[in-house]
């Protein structure tokens, strides 16, 4: 298996879990009255969520572009 190979399954797994802690922080109370009053979510949990998508699609790119033997 090639080291692409490798890093890109790691930076799936990794934007999958950033996406779970960024989602699971959107329904927290402390977020919702953030939201309430500023109409968007707060920096961490936007970071979490953004950073997460794009590890993920980073991650398939390397499975699906990443050098093949």
């Amino acid at each position: 298996m090639s080291i692409a190979r490798i890093l890109g399954i790691t930076l799936i797994i990794l934007g999958a879990v950033l996406l779970y802690f960024g989602l699971q922080s959107t329904d927290s109370v402390g977020e919702k009255i953030v939201e309430g009053v500023t109409g968007r979510y707060s920096d961490g949990t936007m970071g979490y969520i953004v950073g997460g998508a794009v590890s993920g699609v980073v991650g398939l790119a390397l499975l699906v572009f990443g050098r093949k033997k």
